[in-house]
C-alpha cells in the first residue's frame, strides 16, 4: 500500500493545498494581531501597499500559477507518454513516483490556493468595514510566487535530464538495487536446507482470493500460520506473477504427516490468502526481477523496425549485466523460513539465477539476432556473468550460449562478425572455466 501511494502524483500536491488552505486562514489571523506590533525595521521588508494593491497582487499569483501548474501538469504527461511510447509502460512508475515533480506541483498549487485564501481576507473599507491589508501574508505569498519561479526553472531543468534514455535506465537500475539489496542477503544463508521441500501429491491446495499481479507476501503472517497449524506452507508464486482468483498460489500439508482438520484446512486457506497481496501492476517493492524487466522492454523497443535503437539495446544490456552479476552474487532462488527449532515452515517460490537470465536475453537475441551488437554485448553478458559465479550456477549460462551459438549461425554476417562473434563466445567458455582473457591490442 505505502509503495502504491508513493508511486501516485496526487498525495504530495493535496498535502500542499491543506497545507496551504490552513496558512491562508491562520497567517492573516496572525497578522490582525501583530499589525500594530511589528517593529519599523521589519516593517520596510512587508508589502507596503493599500488593500487594492494588494488584492492586485494576489490576482495577479493566482491567475499566473495556476496557468504554471497547468503547463507543469501538461509536460508531465507528455513525459509520460514519451516513456510509455518509446520506451515502456512499466516505466511510468519511475516518474509517477519522481519526487521531484511531485514537490514542484504541490508547491505550484499550494501558492495558488495560499493567494485565493489570503485574497477573502484583504479588505478595502468600501463596505463599511475597517480597512485591512495582510502585509506579512502578502509577503508570504511574494516569496511562495518566487520560490515558484525558481522551482519552475529547476523542473524544467529535471525533465530535461529525466526524460533522456539513460537516465531512464540508470533510475530503473538504481531501484532494482535497492529492492535487491533490502531482499536478498549478500551471501546465500549458511545452514539452510540445499533443496527445499516439495509438496507431497495430497497436499492441501491454496488457492488465490484475488485477482492481479502478486505484490508482496506478508512473510510473518504465513510463518505464523503454519507454526500455528503444525504445518509447511509452499508459496509457488513470486512477486511479479500474475494471479487468477481460484487457482492454486501454493500448498500446505502437516510437518508431522497425517493430515489437517477441517478447522484447520479452513484457517489455513484463509491466512494464506490474506498473506498474500495483489495490486493492477507490478511493483519494486518485492519483485527482484521488475528492474530486468523494464530494462528488457526498453531493449526490446529500442530494436523494434520503427526505432533501430541497437546502442540504447547495448546500453540496456549493460545494466541487465551489472545486475545478474549482482544478483548472482546474493544467491537467488527459494526463500526457506524456519521456526524456532528450526525446522522449515515457509517455503517460498523466488526467481533463480536461470530465469533471470532467460528474462535478461531472450527477446533480446530474438529481436537483436540481426544486429551483432546486441549478439556481441549478449557474449559480454555471459562472459561476466560466468566470472561471477559459481561452477553450480554455470547450466544456464551454458544453455544460453549454445542459443546464442545457434543465433549467430543462422545469420549472414560478414567473415569478420562471424569470426568476432565465435571470439567472444570462447571468450565466455574461458570465463566458464574461470580464465579472462584480454583482447589483444591492435
Amino acid at each position: 500500500m505505502g509503495d502504491t501511494v508513493r508511486a501516485q502524483l496526487w498525495p504530495l500536491p493535496t498535502l500542499g493545498v491543506v497545507a496551504a488552505v490552513a496558512a491562508g486562514v491562520g497567517l492573516p489571523r496572525l497578522d490582525a494581531r501583530i499589525q500594530h506590533d511589528i517593529p519599523p525595521w521589519l516593517k520596510d521588508y512587508l508589502f507596503g501597499g493599500g488593500a487594492g494593491a494588494a488584492r492586485t497582487v494576489l490576482e495577479a499569483i493566482a491567475g499566473s500559477l495556476i496557468s504554471v501548474t497547468a503547463l507543469t501538469f501538461s509536460l508531465t504527461v507528455v513525459t509520460l507518454q514519451l516513456a510509455s511510447s518509446q520506451f515502456s509502460p512499466r516505466l511510468l512508475r519511475t516518474f509517477t513516483a519522481d519526487r521531484y515533480v511531485q514537490t514542484t506541483l504541490a508547491l505550484f498549487l499550494a501558492t495558488f490556493t495560499y493567494a485565493l485564501t489570503v485574497l477573502r481576507t484583504v479588505r478595502t473599507g468600501d463596505d463599511g468595514r475597517v480597512m485591512f491589508v495582510p502585509q506579512v501574508s502578502v509577503t508570504v505569498a511574494f516569496l511562495l510566487t518566487l520560490a515558484s519561479v525558481l522551482g519552475l526553472v529547476l523542473f524544467l531543468s529535471h525533465l530535461a535530464r529525466e526524460i533522456r534514455v539513460e537516465t531512464m535506465m540508470h533510475s530503473v537500475h538504481s531501484a532494482a538495487d535497492r529492492t535487491m539489496r533490502r531482499l536478498l542477503p549478500e551471501s546465500a544463508p549458511v545452514g539452510g536446507p540445499a533443496v527445499p521441500p516439495e509438496p507431497p501429491a495430497d497436499a492441501l491446495p491454496l488457492p488465490v482470493r484475488t485477482p492481479g499481479f502478486l505484490t508482496a507476501v506478508d512473510e510473518e503472517a504465513l510463518l505464523e500460520a503454519a507454526v500455528e497449524a503444525d504445518a509447511v506452507l509452499f508459496i509457488d508464486r513470486h512477486p511479479g506473477s500474475s494471479l487468477i482468483t481460484g487457482t492454486p498460489m501454493g500448498a500446505a500439508w502437516p510437518l508431522s504427516g497425517g493430515s489437517f482438520a477441517p478447522e484447520t484446512r479452513s484457517g489455513l486457506v484463509r491466512e494464506a490468502a490474506e498473506a498474500v497481496h495483489t495490486g493492477a501492476e507490478r511493483t519494486e517493492a518485492q519483485d527482484v526481477a521488475f528492474g530486468l524487466r523494464q530494462l528488457t522492454d526498453i531493449i526490446a523497443k529500442a530494436l523494434s523496425p520503427g526505432i533501430n535503437d541497437p546502442t540504447t539495446a547495448v546500453h540496456a544490456l549493460s545494466h541487465s549485466s551489472a545486475l545478474l552479476c549482482e544478483l548472482a552474487r546474493r544467491g537467488p532462488g527459494p526463500r526457506v523460513l524456519t521456526d524456532d527449532h528450526h525446522r522449515v515452515r515457509v517455503v517460498l517460490r523466488r526467481p533463480d539465477l536461470g530465469d533471470l537470465l532467460d528474462l535478461a536475453v531472450t527477446q533480446p537475441l530474438r529481436y537483436g539476432a540481426a544486429e551483432p551488437a546486441v549478439l556481441a554485448r549478449v557474449s559480454m553478458l555471459l562472459r561476466e556473468l560466468a566470472w561471477n559465479t559459481p561452477p553450480d550456477q554455470h547450466p544456464p549460462i551454458v544453455a544460453v550460449l549454445d542459443r546464442l551459438r545457434s543465433t549467430t549461425a543462422d545469420q549472414d554476417f560478414h567473415a569478420a562478425e562471424h569470426a568476432r562473434l565465435t571470439e567472444l563466445a570462447q571468450q565466455v567458455e574461458q570465463a566458464l572455466a574461470g580464465c579472462w582473457t584480454y583482447d589483444r591490442t591492435p
